[in-house]
């Protein structure tokens, strides 16, 4: 009888993160956090490539095994679907990985979930990935936004959005710098650290790693440069009030100085977001749990808001692999929580709106349906950042400024 083949640690992960994610409707994140627990450090990095990258590339994924396997990947049990989406996976976009090693141990995995019926088909299917896919892969065209759609592994939706908006070339090349990893920055919230400072965002710094035991400590808060942007541009002081509307996980709120009300409307977010505070002392930010919409009467007056609305996500698309695959916009939500906003800022006093996606309808539309002035000093402040058709406001694009996409506009009340 054959020995039956290992599975490394990392692949045994990103399998659970694949069946997780897909079958019980998982976040990527934290289905890897559980997965990866005990893993050391060269594992729990080639684990979470080899999970966050077969979930990204899921749509391109499914298209060749259902080319080479000739079997509708809805109608495969679901450990053997994520089986061949991990050993696609590596054998397509990952270098180095031995085809043996791709293939025999997605095999195994099947065999070790009880599925002996299935281990033949599957490893069928896995060799002639091995053998067709870089040619399949070779034959993906990106002239129209449907097949760039499929060549990148994003909803059709999305491409024809960044098509309208950037135009063909932009749209490739947000959609390439959406599939790699994302950039590894911090904001330095006190003592000194291992790395390299921004040049453009003031207590951004680049980093080798993110150190948990500082982050333990409150040093050091994971944040992208594009998300500091948004803090910084509230322009908060001290002896001022600042409302943010939507402050959860906190990286934010804790930016802004003056006294701040950081509102959270889910309860086990705002105890998250309560710890953050307590983590990284920030002493002048006080928690509360409600809907922005309909706040408390005594909570008014502010001089400035925060409103960092819930979004489709369009513009963090490599840290969260899952959510091309939920991310749905939300106008409407955000023009309510806007004007929610306004209500609560004194006359004279300002708004920075921001949204983390890359998408006309959650962003400009919504700060040009508030009726709300615009303040353009903001973008006078951040002139690199500056939006490229509305020059008024700020827009980061992952393919052009190596961060997150967000979206900022700042308004006068």
């Amino acid at each position: 009888m054959a020995a039956r083949a290992q599975v490394s640690p990392a692949r045994r992960a990103a399998f659970d993160v694949l069946l997780r994610v897909f079958e019980d409707d998982a976040y990527a994140d934290r289905a890897f956090r559980s997965a990866a627990e005990g893993l050391d450090a060269r594992d729990r990095a080639l684990a979470q490539r080899l999970a966050f990258g077969a979930v990204q590339r899921m749509r391109t994924l499914d298209h060749a095994i259902e080319k080479l396997g000739r079997r509708p990947v809805r109608r495969l049990d679901a450990p053997v679907r994520a089986a061949l989406r991990l050993g696609a996976y590596q054998l397509g976009f990952v270098d180095g990985v031995p085809r043996y090693a791709a293939v025999n141990e997605s095999v195994e995995l099947v065999r070790r979930a009880r599925l002996e019926r299935a281990v033949p088909f599957t490893n069928a299917v896995l060799r002639r990935l091995a053998d067709g896919l870089p040619a399949l892969l070779d034959g993906l065209g990106d002239v129209t936004p449907a097949q760039a759609a499929l060549k990148h592994s994003y909803p059709d939706w999305v491409a024809e959005v960044w098509w309208r908006e950037l135009g063909r070339e932009d749209t490739l090349a947000l959609m390439r710098a959406e599939n790699e990893p994302a950039e590894r920055v911090v904001r330095l919230v006190r003592g000194e650290i291992e790395g390299t400072p921004d040049p453009e965002i003031p207590g951004a710094w680049h980093v080798e790693r993110v150190d948990d035991e500082a982050i333990a400590d409150g040093r050091i808060w994971p944040q992208s440069r594009g998300s500091q942007l948004a803090g910084l541009a509230v322009g908060a002081r001290d002896g001022e009030r600042t409302l943010d509307l939507c402050a959860a996980p906190g990286g934010k709120a804790t930016m802004l100085h003056g006294d701040v009300v950081a509102v959270e409307v889910n309860e086990a977010r705002a105890r998250e977001l309560e710890e953050a505070v307590r983590r990284v002392g920030a002493r002048n930010v006080e928690v509360v749990c409600a809907d922005g919409r309909a706040l408390r009467s005594e909570l008014d007056g502010f001089d400035h808001a925060l409103v960092d609305a819930p979004c489709s996500g369009l513009g963090v698309l490599n840290a969260r692999p899952d959510l091309r695959w939920r991310a749905e916009p939300l106008p409407d939500l955000q023009l309510d929580l806007l004007r929610a906003a306004a209500e609560r800022v004194r006359p004279g006093g300002t708004i920075v709106y921001s949204v983390c996606t890359i998408n006309a309808e959650e962003s400009e539309d919504v700060v040009e349906a508030s009726g709300l002035e615009v303040d353009p000093t903001l973008a006078e402040e951040w002139p690199q950042f500056r939006h490229s058709r509305r020059p008024e406001f700020l827009q980061t694009l992952p393919h052009v400024h190596g961060t997150t996409g967000f979206f900022v506009a700042r308004v006068r009340v």
